[in-house]
């Protein structure tokens, strides 16, 4: 049996469930921490591990080029390799890819490009993408797509999401179906209803184990994205889990949750971690302002993790005045932290048939700021 999506609440749009793949139980809604390139930035995989984290994510583009698919399969897989035996899902590569500019030349077949690294050339297809993901031992495999950019004509949304239609059928005939892992569908077409719904359809006549709805968070803002996913994620199939990719702040979290989407990722959280940028239940902290130099405070009261329960404000701003690396760890691990409570904090809305009145609280608690001392 594939991997498979089982509702156990809803809440207006809003989904509760359990994904189950060959490598565990996973609750949604979730957000993914992301491992780029076989590690969470900063963090242990035991690390990760304690803020509550059952899926990760994994990147193709990187993996393939360090330290290369057939090497990490060598190792046993990216589950042996990184300490990480729950699911993994691994993005195709697509969305690098195509951020390349000048080093990538894209054609009907797949894209030709160089490495960022030191220039070598390769080539990338569905079926190479599919297979690359297929060694690396991901549990959820993405199809390969082109992340249309922003802003696009409509004309060029419409050219863009039809290749990847193609792509992602012949990303359906490239994968190996085995017990408890997945292929999931890319839902395209910019800003357009008209072509975000036909995207729908296409992949939906091929039948994914999931869709995820790509080419969003790319520049169009917020409000639009809300409103791309207004009429698009009621078109997707209710019993299938729904990814919205590369999104987002703990609002856009929020929103998209109540608009129906199951699972996320970002390098928000954890690019943030190793900036100094602190989110928490007050907000979000700039640690390097100087106001935190005598602060003895926990970061965030209502947060468990290491970093809230056995150190002041003060010796975080300390660590990253010093540049310590000790400062992005534990903030990394914070952040994590956070995303993973405001994940559950939903979850449990949702399962109670609240998750409007728990939005309205969270929102009202960021808005109200940092107590005073």
């Amino acid at each position: 049996m594939s991997l498979s999506w089982t509702a156990t609440a809803t809440d207006g749009a809003a989904r509760a469930g359990v994904l189950q793949t060959a490598h565990g139980a996973v609750e949604t809604p979730v957000f993914m921490p992301v491992g780029t390139a076989g590690t969470v930035k900063a963090m242990t995989a035991d690390a990760v591990r304690s803020t509550g984290a059952r899926l990760i994510l994994g990147n193709t583009y990187h993996l393939m080029l360090r330290p290369g698919a057939e090497r990490v399969a060598a190792l046993g897989g990216l589950h042996r390799m990184m300490d990480w035996p729950a699911p993994i899902l691994t993005d195709s590569g697509g969305f690098q890819v195509m951020s390349l500019a000048g080093l990538r030349k894209l054609d009907a077949d797949g894209v030709t490009f160089r490495s960022h690294i030191d220039g070598t050339p390769y080539r990338l297809t569905p079926e190479s993408s599919v297979d690359i993901q297929h060694k690396l031992d991901a549990t959820i495999t993405m199809v390969l797509d082109e992340c249309t950019p922003h802003p696009a004509t409509e004309e060029e949304a419409r050219r863009s999401m039809e290749m990847s239609m193609r792509w992602a059928a012949r990303s359906r005939t490239a994968f190996v179906p085995r017990p408890g892992y997945g292929l999931f569908g890319i839902v395209q077409g910019s800003v357009y209803r008209d072509l975000r719904l036909a995207s729908v359809a296409a992949l939906t006549a091929i039948g994914f184990e999931g869709y995820a709805v790509g080419g969003l968070a790319v520049g169009e803002g917020q409000e639009t994205m809300f409103e791309v996913l207004d009429y698009t994620a009621p078109a997707l199939p209710a019993d299938r889990p729904r990814y919205l990719m590369g999104v987002g702040t703990p609002d856009d979290l929020l929103g998209a949750v109540a608009r129906g989407i199951d699972m996320f990722d970002c390098v928000m959280p954890t690019r943030a971690g190793r900036t100094a940028r602190a989110f928490t239940s007050r907000g979000v902290f700039n640690l390097r302002n100087a106001r935190f130099a005598d602060d003895p405070r926990p970061l965030d009261p209502d947060c468990g993790c290491p970093l809230c329960t056995r150190h002041a404000r003060a010796y975080l701003h300390h660590l990253f005045r010093c540049e310590e690396m000790l400062g992005p760890m534990l903030l990394t691990w914070h952040n994590i932290q956070y995303y993973q409570d405001l994940m559950r904090g939903m979850r449990k809305a949702i399962l109670a048939g609240g998750l409007a009145a728990h939005a309205q609280a969270v929102r009202a608690r960021w808005a109200a700021g940092d107590d005073p001392r």
